[in-house]
């Protein structure tokens, strides 16, 4: 027994020796690395080779001599173990298996994937808040790669959609409503998730995808019908309009009423709906003087009603569905039509339409494009008598009037400005009364330009029958206001006049505007009987307007002798020159070019001071002097001629009886 005990470590190392082996039979190996040596040496015994067994993985190894090889990049997606089956052979018997084994280890080599590029979701719009729109596997993006834990963003691409939406978490793709839909103001909302494989971005190796989430707000029946223009809106509630009009008594008027602020109408609150509406009455129609059109909410009249009244109507407006209504109310008033003409509150009115426009589009207001161009005239005595109103168009083809709105009549191939006249018509009193309407003809999107004082239509189609300028007839309003105008700056004119005037000669002008004293038995007052005659002088006149009273009789001094050969007959000089030296280069002797009627010449002298002193003689002469010398004007005459004619009276050195001096 012992010697076979001794004999046991001969014979295993012996029976080794017959057999293949390897030192190891596991290995592990990350992905992606690239082979570069031998993976094992194995141990072959003399007279036997090794090959590889069917059992091992396809090409992942080879054996060149007595080595094994690692044949390919290991992949863990691919493969996770990778299986060499060696078989020692003598001959085509098999002495000896056996396996090795190598172990991919996975390294994050991959980007994860959405299923999607574009996802399209429909959201109804009454969606509870916080509730989930799209489930998290629906959204959730797909990593190849062992145990990757995946992060999420949610990125707006429509400007404010971000406060609607948002993610569960950041590993949870999950799509949750924050706030309640709108459809009107939010049909529909982009985004782009995003999904990384690291918590940081600038982890390395990091991989990132995105994808594209289109939401479209789906509208739900949540809004009862808008009676329209709301006297106030929001998104969810409009407190809506109420209407008013008048109609003559005794009268049936054929159309439609006109009412304030508008028609009756209503639209479907939920605009994504839009649900057909469907006008009834619901009180105040008992006595069946009116009717309510069920499609278009038109009031019109069956009968006339004979005495003033007011009537207040109920009018319900439901949708075709059935499934919401809304009321408001009508009130019409019946009044005693007056016999007074209709009048425009404006004198002209501007539109624009669209160049290429076809026909029956109607014309916006210039001054609020998005509104339509109404033009309605009113009874001065009856503002609200509208409905009896109606309006065409009398000089203009291409437009047409609809009620109170303009509509074109023919295709506008040209841009251009076109005048039109409107015509008014109170079918109850025969009144009339007309406007001017400016239309502008204008390429998209362009702000209108011109005004009505250009000239005239710069471009547009020929009317048939006229000319441009039939077109351009103005009203008796239009002219009534030019005129208006002009006598304004009329008005102007004659202030500036009036102040240049007082600037000029404001200080002589109190004493212009003075009344003269009744005269006393002669035509004027310097002249005096000739039992008072006299030359006394008068004293200075003030600077007031008083007329000094007549004074009292002084000798007067004899008045100075000139450089020149003395002539007789010359006129005695001022007092106030006389005061100022008594010389001829003190005094200024000026006479008028004109004869007084009455006889005689007036004279004025002045000091070397011009503001100082001023007296003013009056010369009598005979009657016959005065007939002589009535044929004398302006032409020609000076102190010369004066002189000449006063010196050939019988007075020499003394003034004569008849005369006076002031």
């Amino acid at each position: 027994m012992g010697s076979w005990v001794l004999l046991l470590p001969l014979l295993t190392a012996v029976a080794q020796a017959q057999v293949c082996s390897v030192d190891n039979t596991f290995f592990e190996v990350q992905e992606n690395t690239e082979p570069s040596g031998p993976l094992v040496d194995i141990n072959v015994p003399e007279g036997q080779r090794v090959t590889l067994g069917p059992s091992s993985t396809p090409f992942a190894f080879r054996i060149e001599g007595t080595q094994l090889f690692l044949n390919v990049t290991p992949d863990y997606e691919e493969n996770t173990i990778l299986q060499a089956h060696l078989e020692c052979r003598r001959g085509d018997t098999v002495v000896t298996q056996l396996r090795v084994f190598v172990s991919v280890l996975d390294v994050n080599d991959n980007p994860p994937v959405f299923p999607f590029e574009v996802k399209v979701e429909r959201v109804p719009e009454d969606t509870k808040v916080h509730t989930t729109v799209i489930p998290e596997k629906d959204l959730e993006a797909q990593d190849r790669d062992k145990d990757n834990i995946l992060f999420y963003t949610l990125q707006e691409v429509t400007p404010g959609a971000k406060s609607f939406f948002s993610l569960v978490g950041a590993n949870r793709p999950a799509l949750r409503l924050d706030r309640p839909l709108d459809f009107d103001k939010w049909p529909h909302m982009t985004f782009q998730l995003l999904v990384r494989d690291t918590r940081e971005e600038n982890e390395v190796p990091s991989h990132t995808d995105n994808a594209t989430l289109v939401l479209e707000v789906q509208p739900a029946d949540l809004r009862p019908p808008w009676f329209l223009p709301c006297i106030y809106s929001d998104n969810y509630v409009c407190v809506h309009a109420e209407y008013r009009g008048a109609i003559p008594t005794g009268h049936k008027l054929l159309g439609p009423l006109i009412l304030q602020p508008g028609p009756v109408y209503a639209v479907d609150g939920d605009r994504g709906i839009n649900q057909r509406i469907i006008y009834s009455f619901l009180a105040g129609h008992e006595e069946g003087n009116f009717v309510i059109n069920a499609d278009s909410g038109n009031l019109t009249m069956t009968r006339s009603v004979p005495s003033p009244k007011t009537f207040v109507f109920l009018v319900k407006g439901e949708q075709a569905d059935h499934a919401r209504y809304s009321v408001t109310k009508v009130t019409v008033e019946a009044r005693n039509a007056s016999g007074s003409l209709p009048r425009f509150p404006l004198s002209l009115y501007r539109g624009t339409v669209a160049l290429g426009s076809g026909v029956g589009v109607a014309v916006k207001d210039a001054a609020v494009p998005s509104q339509l161009l109404r033009i309605r005239a009113q009874d001065p005595e009856f503002p609200d008598l509208n409905s009896a109103i109606t309006y065409k168009i009398t000089n203009n083809s291409n437009f047409r009037m609809n009620g109170e709105a303009v509509l074109t009549a023919a295709p506008l191939a040209l841009a251009g400005v076109f005048y039109a006249e409107v015509q008014a018509n109170n079918t109850v009193t025969s009144g009339t009364a007309s406007t001017v309407v400016e239309i502008q003809v204008l390429e998209q999107e362009t702000t209108p330009t011109g005004s009505p004082g250009t000239g005239g239509v710069t471009g547009g189609i020929d009317q048939p029958g006229g000319s441009h300028a039939e077109d351009q007839r103005f009203s008796q309003a239009e002219m009534g206001a030019l005129g208006g105008v002009l006598g304004g700056l009329l008005l102007l004119a004659l202030l500036a006049l009036l102040i240049l005037i007082h600037k000029h000669y404001g200080p002589q002008l109190p004493c212009c505007s003075g009344k003269a004293l009744e005269p006393s038995g002669f035509d004027n007052k310097a002249f005096v009987p000739d039992n008072e005659a006299n030359w006394a002088p008068a004293p200075s006149p003030a600077p007031d307007c008083t007329l000094p009273a007549d004074p009292p009789a002084s000798p007067l001094p004899a008045p100075p002798t000139p450089p020149s050969p003395p002539r007789p007959g010359r006129v005695p000089e001022s007092p106030a020159a006389a005061r100022d030296g008594g010389g001829p280069e003190g005094v200024r002797s000026i006479l008028t070019k004109e004869r007084r009627p009455e006889g005689g010449y007036k004279a004025v002298w002045f000091g070397e001071d011009i503001g100082a002193e001023a007296d003013v003689v009056v010369l009598n002469t005979p009657a016959s002097d005065a007939d002589g010398a009535g044929d004398s004007g302006s032409e020609g005459s000076g102190d010369e001629d004066a002189d000449a004619d006063l010196g050939g009276g019988p007075h020499d050195d003394a003034p004569s009886a008849d005369s006076t001096f002031m």
